[in-house]
């Protein structure tokens, strides 16, 4: 009898710990792939941008509206010629350790980020601020070379201009080479975390703005979004919210649509956040040639795509930026789908697909282009596998080269593709910040651009239309840049991508913004 007891009782247990229990509570679980980082707030990776967002913050905020929004400077002003930034800093803000933030904090941050600025040459706002001069105890000025007009929108970014507390930097005051611990005046704390595990962040009481409802947010590392999904289901997380689909999504995108169809979880999907792009090397194999550019656009059916991929869950893209980017609503022709017309232009362009043969021919030479992606992402994979077929329908044969992350980043660098995965950026960097980096060579952009036979011009105009102050001069140097980009096509846009989310029944305030690499916890609260 005890053991027919004892048998009841283990079966009750494994009952109940697969039935989600929605409690009530003031804890929030979340999860990512890896572990936040050392969070360094003027460095990149390993430190996950999200957390960045969670402990650091901007003098100006990048609003839901795309406005810029006065945050630890509760004002600005910019001088006529647009040279000079006067920032008035909110008062009463200090740094989760009690050190006040003030007008020497900022400098000695923006200092920190100048002096390597190095490690920052896409981003053209550090090449632009020449120094920072403190007015007074809490009054900033930041002087630039030239006039530069994405300056508040750059300064809205998660990374690198946030402010670490004075108290946390290394003696020598070199950031670069680390920080003695993530303290900033943001709404969180970053308290504990192991290795693999987890990370622990608490409500920052002293907060000067309000504060959250949530008291603590626990983010456990699991890599795979299938163990995300199961943990999601059984109560042991209560939320996934961000990328969905490829290797370092938060969910794949069957999970996610199984859940949005069941309806036992609160389900949505962003609008479009930026662009799931390919990058086509002007300036290496066949790739080189403008017909062979413009026939991969017209070969590729992206409706298809859509729907045999992404399950509806992202949108066809046409262009480089979704035209609700500033600037990027220029009325351009889309390359439509068109088979026909794609094996004209190879036919044109002497490409010739002899009888017998599934590969076109000219001078000796095959049309094979190499195409790369990460070899570990199941959803690049299937993109790469779906662009081989579609391509061999009009006699062009794609290499697929999948490989580590590492492997990957270094082609995006050096050139050492024909095609290559290579998304863009999103709110606040698009167009400015995006285009800006177009000029590196350390950027898939770039290789991609070099063997175009305009591409000095190209940079001379990225560099005006950045530093103009005449709006109408902007408006048409942008609609020069992408339209040269749309019809040298260098890029070849598939999908809009968007940000998902599901979660415990009870939790509310699971909103979505424009920056898809911030996450509003700080609007999250359970229901009573």
């Amino acid at each position: 009898m005890r053991r027919i007891i004892l048998v009841i009782a283990a079966a009750c247990l494994l009952l109940f710990a697969a039935v989600p229990v929605w409690a009530a509570k003031t804890e929030l679980i979340f999860s990512w792939s890896s572990n936040a980082g050392p969070l360094n707030p003027h460095l990149y990776s390993p430190s996950q941008m999200y957390a960045q967002a969670m402990l650091y913050e901007p003098l100006v905020h990048y609003g839901d509206d795309g406005s810029a929004v006065p945050w630890l400077a509760e004002r600005w002003e910019i001088s006529a010629d647009g040279k000079a930034y006067t920032f008035y800093l909110r008062p009463g803000v200090v740094f989760s350790d009690g050190t006040p933030f003030d007008a020497k904090a900022v400098k000695m941050n923006v200092d920190a980020v100048l002096a390597n600025a190095g490690r920052h040459t896409w981003l053209d706002m550090i090449n632009q601020i020449e120094s920072c001069e403190i007015v007074d105890a809490m009054t900033v000025r930041l002087n630039l070379k030239n006039a530069y007009y994405p300056m508040l929108q750059e300064l809205a970014l998660i990374r690198p201009l946030r402010f670490l507390s004075p108290s946390a930097f290394p003696e020598d005051g070199d950031t670069s080479k680390g920080i003695i611990a993530p303290i900033g005046t943001g709404p969180w704390v970053h308290t504990d975390f192991r290795k693999g595990e987890y990370d622990v962040f608490v409500r920052n009481e002293r907060y000067w703005g309000p504060k959250p409802a949530l008291e603590k947010i626990t983010v456990k590392v699991l890599p795979d979004p299938e163990s995300r999904v199961i943990a999601l289901e059984t109560g042991l997380i209560d939320l996934i919210y961000g990328a969905g689909g490829h290797a370092a999504g938060q969910i794949g995108l069957e999970a996610f649509t199984r859940l949005a169809r069941q309806g036992r979880l609160p389900t949505g999907v962003s609008g479009p956040l930026s662009t799931r792009l390919l990058a086509v090397n002007s300036g290496r194999g066949p790739t080189s040639e403008l017909a062979v550019r413009q026939a991969i656009q017209h070969a590729v059916n992206k409706d298809l795509l859509v729907e045999a991929i992404f399950l509806g869950v992202e949108k066809r893209a046409d262009f480089l930026f979704a035209p609700s980017m500033p600037y990027c609503d220029l009325g351009l022709a889309p390359f439509a789908f068109d088979r026909a017309k794609a094996e004209q232009l190879l036919d044109d362009a002497g490409w010739a697909l002899d009888p017998g043969k599934s590969v076109r021919v000219k001078d000796g030479q095959e049309l094979v282009v190499d195409f790369c992606f990460t070899g570990n992402d199941a959803l690049q994979k299937a993109i790469a596998e779906a662009l081989q077929g579609e391509l061999a329908k009009v006699g062009l044969r794609l290499n697929l080269i999948g490989e580590e992350s590492d492997s990957f980043l270094r082609r995006q660098k050096d050139g050492e593709f024909g095609m290559i995965f290579n998304d863009t950026w999103g709110a606040p960097y698009e167009p400015h910040a995006m285009v800006g980096s177009m000029r590196a060579p350390s950027h898939a952009d770039y290789q991609a651009q070099a063997g175009l036979p305009m591409k000095n011009e190209l940079d001379e105009m990225i560099g005006r239309v950045l530093l103009t102050t005449d709006e109408e001069q902007r408006q048409e140097l942008y609609l020069e840049i992408l339209t040269t980009l749309h019809e040298q096509a260098v890029y070849l846009p598939l999908t809009y991508m968007t940000s998902v989310r599901a979660h415990n029944p009870k939790l509310r305030g699971v909103e979505f913004t424009p920056m898809r690499q911030y996450i509003p916890f700080e609007r999250m609260y359970w229901a009573k």
